[in-house]
């Protein structure tokens, strides 16, 4: 019997998710749509130093909380989060928790945008005292912060080490010489910020720290725009290394197996690697390659010595290495718990003996745990989507060859209780395009196999994972071979058996939304709709925009150029040009307060639309960002592209 066989009783009753649809029954209605639309029922968790408590942003009573419980499941606090846009959680020794949010804001006149999101660190104490935001009330610090570097404890106090944007003065008063943001150490028991090292001499270029666990700056990285020269200084200022990336791919990826060294990793344009890492004495010294046979996908670093303890290797599935025994066998035991699931390690205690993990796969929509391994017992905290297994679309990893014989895998998600044939069909292709899919729960890809139809996630050229010729081979491919890689994955669907050809409606968000609206502009007979949520229309403008909003940045130009193109080589590949040639009818949908991808590309797109007289619908999502961060917006979204797929690529009625 595994270690791990018998799982225990739920941690928190009132986390556990009641009403869950059971059972697939023949003739029985699916899952609701907002089962899938709402923020998920349990979204993030972190387990405090000792791993005798365990904070979590879940729903309890129809609304989402901050519940944070003890060992022995005493409810230790609640906090109403309501709509708020939480990008992380961390804890502060044992009595503090850390919320992370982010909100989009209005910049006012002078700047080179009209919106951003700004970051902000909520520090929430459990021992009565009052809660508070870092830089709170300091008026020389605006703006929240600009990025997280990690908390330490010294002397029983605790430390939080944060960017911020901070104004100049001149002649008693106060301006904005620069967005380029400064390090702070912040008390997190007072809020009191101190000024631990300074911004980047110049916007052009950039700046990123690396804090010991002593709370001082163990190494600086500066990037120089100009010419991508970078050099990495320890903390007595001697350069310990250097080089030219022109495109920016130098980042510190933190300390080695020991704190006496660091890693940084390189984009090499001229290797098969996608990156090199490569250690490097704090004192100096020379540099070594290592990991060279690994493709990594996530490091994990010691919470207070802050060295490296293992990585996650990129796969279909997560895996998983650590360079002590003891945690190894851990973690490896913890897999074993869960066969057939992908297992993503998301949080550890100091000792390692009490770990958080996610899993998802065949029957599983997403469920947390928390794994004791002195007890060996994995017990239920919650589940992101609360349904049967029986509803849970099964989904399998495929492969077949572009139209130039290049191997592509997919993501192949079915109709729970349906035989695989013949199916209508919604091609679901990524965003990034620097990004990938793998074989787990999929909220738009489950919402659509509940109502009938096959959802293909090609992982196209381009993509992440593959190595970096793959990744490459996108270049210059946006509505040529990328697209084509994800109409092939159809033709695959058909050959198959699968899919029915007539069939097929295209949907995606960001670069799949671009994709979509390529798939009926650029490509033609091949789709019966399209759905574009957040996507491009107007590549030449979005290259323009996004180089204006960076000051015209050199770097960023000439990654532009090596990833997309340049002149009349966008023109050709923005679906707003070729309107007229749209040969089904589309759906488009977007924020009102997206960042990313301008909301002034969807309305582009459906006035061209217009104007050539093709069907076209446009659904503004007011107060919404790119990533769909609330509830409403995404419920709306998903109601939406539904009913317009549903009319217009009608599924089998259910058996």
């Amino acid at each position: 019997m595994g270690i791990y066989a018998k799982l225990g009783r739920l941690l928190l009753a009132v986390v556990a998710m009641a009403g869950a649809h059971r059972g697939w029954a023949a003739g029985a209605a699916p899952p609701p749509l907002s089962l899938y639309g709402k923020l998920p029922g349990f979204e993030r968790a972190a387990i405090s130093p000792s791993g005798d408590r365990i904070a979590m942003v879940a729903l309890h009573d129809n609304e989402r909380r901050l519940i944070v419980v003890d060992r022995n499941n005493k409810l230790l606090s609640i906090q109403n989060v309501g709509n708020i846009k939480v990008r992380g959680l961390y804890w502060a020794g044992e009595d503090r928790v850390l919320l992370r949010r982010s909100e989009t804001q209005s910049l006012g006149i002078g700047f080179t945008a009209d919106k951003a999101e700004f970051s902000a660190m909520i520090v929430i104490p459990l021992n009565g005292e009052k809660l508070f935001s870092v830089f709170q009330g300091n008026n020389r610090i605006p703006g929240g912060i600009r990025g997280f570097h990690g908390v330490v404890e010294r002397e029983g106090r605790y430390y939080g080490y944060f960017g911020g944007i901070t104004l100049d003065e001149s002649r008693g008063a106060a301006y904005l010489g620069s967005t380029s943001p400064v390090l702070y150490e912040v008390d997190l028991q007072n809020g009191r910020a101190s000024r631990l090292a300074n911004r980047v001499d110049s916007e052009q270029n950039w700046r990123t720290w690396l804090v010991g666990s002593n709370g001082a700056v163990s190494a600086t990285l500066d990037f120089r725009s100009s010419g991508g020269d970078w050099f990495i200084r320890n903390a007595e200022g001697k350069r310990i290394a250097a080089g030219t990336n022109p495109l920016g791919g130098i980042d510190l990826v933190g300390f080695g197996e020991t704190p006496d060294s660091l890693i940084y990793s390189v984009e090499d344009e001229t290797n098969d690697r996608s990156q090199r890492w490569f250690e490097v004495p704090l004192a100096g010294g020379e540099a070594r390659e290592i990991l060279t046979d690994t493709a990594m996908a996530g490091t994990f670093f010691d919470n207070r010595s802050r060295a490296l303890l293992g990585y996650e290797i990129e796969g279909d599935t997560p895996s998983y290495r650590f360079t002590d025994p003891r945690h190894q066998k851990a973690v490896d035991a913890t897999l074993k718990a869960f066969p057939g699931r992908s297992v993503h390690l998301v949080d550890w205690n100091d000792a390692f003996d009490r770990l958080l993990v996610m899993t998802e796969g065949q029957g599983d929509p997403e469920s947390w745990w928390v794994v004791d391994i002195k007890t060996k017992r994995a017990d239920p905290l919650g589940t992101a989507y609360p349904m049967g297994s029986e509803a849970v679309g099964p989904m399998r990893m495929v492969r077949y060859k572009a139209g130039d014989g290049l191997d592509i895998s997919a993501v192949l998600t079915l109709p729970p209780g349906r035989p695989a044939r013949n199916l209508p069909v919604v091609v679901l292709p990524h965003g990034g395009p620097s990004s990938r899919d793998y074989p787990g729960f999929d909220w738009w890809a489950q919402a659509f196999a509940s109502r009938g139809y096959a959802v293909l996630q090609p992982n196209f050229r381009g993509s992440t994972g593959y190595g970096v010729a793959f990744q490459r081979a996108g270049n210059g491919e946006w509505g040529r071979r990328m697209q084509t890689d994800i109409s092939d994955g159809l033709a695959y669907l058909v050959k198959e058996g699968i899919a029915d050809p007539k069939r097929a409606c295209i949907m995606g968000a960001s670069y799949g939304g671009y994709a979509a609206l390529a798939g009926v502009t650029l490509q033609k007979g091949i789709y019966r709709c399209a759905v574009s949520v957040a996507g491009v229309s107007d590549v030449q403008k979005m290259t323009s925009t996004d180089l204006a909003e960076s000051g015209r940045n050199p770097t960023l130009r000439r990654a532009l150029k090596a990833e997309i193109g340049f002149g009349s080589d966008l023109r050709a590949v923005s679906p707003v040009n070729f309107a007229a040639e749209a040969d089904a009818p589309v759906l488009l949908i977007h924020g009102k307060d997206d960042v990313v991808v301008l909301y002034d590309q969807s309305v582009a797109m459906a006035n061209a639309l217009r104007r050539a007289g093709k069907p076209v619908e446009l659904v503004t999502l007011a107060g919404e960002d790119h990533w769909l961060s609330r509830s409403a917006s995404r419920l709306a979204m998903l109601e939406a592209s539904v009913a317009f797929v549903e009319k217009h690529n009608p599924p089998d009625p259910a058996p």
